[in-house]
């Protein structure tokens, strides 16, 4: 076991890093209530993505990496976005941001044009203007769906319903969602004397404002808005900073704090600038969002899976208070990691109350030498994410004693073990230990896997306690006049708030269709929802693809695994290791019986057009017939692939207008045949 463990290591921090980062996503997106700093969540992500990059066959599917944090709240309609709403990535340093920019010289060929602009502490919207009138506006969401609060905005003062001047005919421009400081104060005193609750701050109360059911009571609030990105035809406008004025002249709020800067030099001037003046602002700044100006390059540096290469968001200092520390408790994350967690007494930090905050693993306790009884400093990054950065020594209470990590699991009493080199202690009881084995029954029902999405970790903990849930193949053995009426109080693990979970009548009817549904949900998707190690949704589909049957899968040999693409060694064995397991064999058993679908539909199949052969292409420029984006579907739907950069792997350019120069000269460096839009149109066609 400790072997095993030893090598799946770096899968439980990712496991756990994943599960902290989406409970803290939901938190700021949906909830509209973060606990922890900008700071100490990028921090957590970009280890995630470092273990991603090195263990890419253990990154989950729905990996905060790779999409937008939140998710789509169900008292709205929900509308997908015409072009993904993705974030920014983010520094604090001016190193890293010297690397975005020598990275757009690198990629550009030649040194950008930016523009520098105030980073609103607010709630993204994407606003669509049709002959002018507004017609529609969505949140963020999940980056892919928003909600449609089309007209909750409507009664924001701030944004024209019909634009005036000369205006595309359709078009989405993006923003933010804001309140001066002033305005909520006087909001807040007003809810004083009412009786009413003051809200912490004024980003949490625009989010939660904009989200209300009743837009005559969001009429009441004293929201605005900043406008500063505009989507559209590429033929409209050549530069960001132009399309932004003549946004304004339409009549949209664009805040006028932006400048043209064309050196790094003159960015950071900017930004040392507002560094200082955001106190003299009405409204809250966490930084300043750095864009290349020119849409040519920007279409030239493209995006990875969730940020644009093109723009970065500076963030400023953060903040730090001193509180006193007054017990430390142990959590077990889903993959057995033990995270140290201390609990505060209340302080208030930006606006919001932070109670409590990770101590991360046993090297972070000794290193800050932190006791029981300490006044600590507690730090956050932007806003969210609070972080114990350290100790006044000077007020420490006489005959406080070192910290001692625990021996035992606190959920199982299972010894913890540590593997050497590893900061982390974790609980090996995989099989018994609770926690984890919620883990799996939470990971089988998620989106990617048998999308069973009435039923999320509240329930499964619910139906745990209540004895119902063991293993997956329990989901299908609930029944209505089981479920329905069950009730538990439960403590959320991030705020210590109490809440009342129960399954009643509308619930429990959604439950039981969810996961009747479910059983018409293909074989890929249960492979993957079955969590055997190694195995992720782009393994799953290879795997199906190549033994159409669950049967034949485990009918399989270690040469026939590594026979098809993509499945090394540490795959194979990891297959045959689940499929050897009793416990296993008699949960695919129930699954089968239940009707889960454990083959391949070959209705379903579609013949795969293999014209381009697996040939690499490089897309760059505008083009007159289709977007990028659509071309590059049909690339893959043709059978080639796609790549951001040109090297010698690269089969073909495909260049539309505007090409950026130098990728041009590099192709003809290499003798790379540099096709049109017309001659990739023949090359596709019969």
């Amino acid at each position: 076991m400790t072997e095993d463990l030893f090598n799946s290591s770096p899968k439980l921090k990712i496991d756990e890093l994943t599960r902290e980062l989406k409970e803290h996503n939901y938190r700021y997106y949906v909830l509209a209530e973060p606990v922890i700093s900008d700071y100490e969540f990028d921090i957590k992500l970009k280890e995630l993505e470092r273990l991603e990059n090195e263990f890419p066959q253990w990154a989950h599917a729905d990996s905060p990496v790779k999409v937008v944090g939140g998710a789509v709240t169900k008292n709205f309609n929900t509308i997908k976005h015409s072009r993904p709403m993705l974030s920014l990535g983010n520094t604090y340093s001016k190193d890293e941001l010297r690397d975005f920019h020598d990275r757009a010289v690198k990629l550009a060929g030649v040194e950008p044009e930016y523009v520098c602009e105030l980073k609103f502490d607010g709630f993204a919207i994407g606003i669509t203007y049709r002959n002018g009138t507004l017609v529609q506006a969505l949140t963020r969401g999940d980056g892919i769906e928003g909600d449609d609060v089309t007209e909750n905005v409507k009664t924001i003062r701030s944004i024209p319903h019909q634009l005036s001047g000369s205006y595309p005919d359709e078009f989405e421009i993006r923003g933010e969602i804001f309140m001066h400081r002033k305005a909520f104060e006087r909001m807040n005193a007003v809810r004083l004397e009412a009786g009413e609750q003051a809200f912490a701050n004024p980003r949490n109360s625009a989010a939660g404002t904009i989200k209300m059911q009743e837009s005559k009571e969001v009429a009441k609030r004293p929201l605005d808005c900043f406008f500063y990105h505009v989507l559209g035809d590429r033929k409209t406008f050549t530069h960001h900073y132009q399309s932004l004025i003549t946004a304004s002249e339409w009549g949209l709020p664009v805040n006028k704090a932006m400048k043209i800067c064309r050196n790094f030099d003159e960015v950071w001037s900017f930004i040392e600038l507002w560094s200082k003046e955001r106190k003299n602002l009405s409204f809250d700044i966490d930084g300043v969002v750095v864009k290349v100006n020119s849409f040519q390059l920007q279409d030239e540096l493209g995006f990875t899976a969730k940020f644009p290469r093109w723009a970065i968001a500076y963030k400023f200092e953060t903040e730090r208070v001193a509180t006193v520390l007054q017990k430390v408790t142990y959590q077990v994350g889903r993959t057995g990691a033990i995270t140290p967690v201390a609990n505060l007494k209340p302080v208030s930090i930006l606006g919001t109350t932070v109670k409590r905050a990770s101590l991360h693993n046993q090297d972070i306790i000794e290193q800050l030498d932190v006791r029981e009884g300490d006044t600590v400093f507690v730090e956050k990054g932007g806003e969210i994410i609070p972080k114990i950065v350290g100790v006044d020594l000077n007020l420490r209470p006489p005959g406080t004693k070192s910290l001692t990590f625990i021996e035992s699991c606190p959920e199982c009493g299972t010894p913890l073990i540590r593997i050497e080199g590893e900061a982390a202690h974790y609980c090996p009881n995989e099989e018994g230990c609770p926690p984890q084995i919620k883990g799996k029954l939470i990971h089988f029902v998620s989106r990617k896997a048998l999308d069973i999405n009435s039923m999320g970790e509240e329930t499964i903990d619910l139906l745990w306690e209540k004895g119902l849930l063991r293993t997956v193949a329990d989901f299908y053995e609930l029944r209505y006049d089981k479920i329905i009426g069950i009730t538990k109080t439960t403590i959320n693990e991030l705020t210590g708030d109490e809440r009342t979970v129960s399954i009643r009548e509308k619930s429990a009817e959604n439950l039981i269709r969810g996961i009747e549904d479910s059983k018409k949900i293909p074989f890929e998707r249960v492979l993957y929802g079955l969590g055997i190690r190694f195995v992720g949704e782009t393994v799953a589909k290879k795997i199906t693809k190549k033994f159409k049957s669950i049967e034949a899968l485990l009918n399989a040999g270690y040469d026939e695994l590594v026979a098809v693409d993509e499945i090394g060694e540490r795959i194979a064995e990891s297959i045959l290791d689940w499929f050897r397991n009793p416990v296993h064999l008699e949960i695919i058993a129930k699954l089968k019986d239940h009707g889960i679908q454990l083959s391949v539909d070959e209705s379903s199949l579609t013949e795969v057009i293999n014209k381009l052969n697996g040939k690499i292409f490089v897309v760059s420029g505008v083009f007159t017939e289709f977007s990028r984006d659509q071309i590059k579907e049909a690339i893959e739907k043709f059978g080639g692939k796609n790549s951001g950069s040109i090297s010698s792997k690269t089969d073909y350019v495909l260049a539309g207008e505007n090409m950026g120069p130098a990728k041009l000269e590099k192709a003809k460096s290499l003798n790379i045949p540099v096709i049109s839009e017309r001659d990739f149109l023949d090359m596709i066609s019969d």
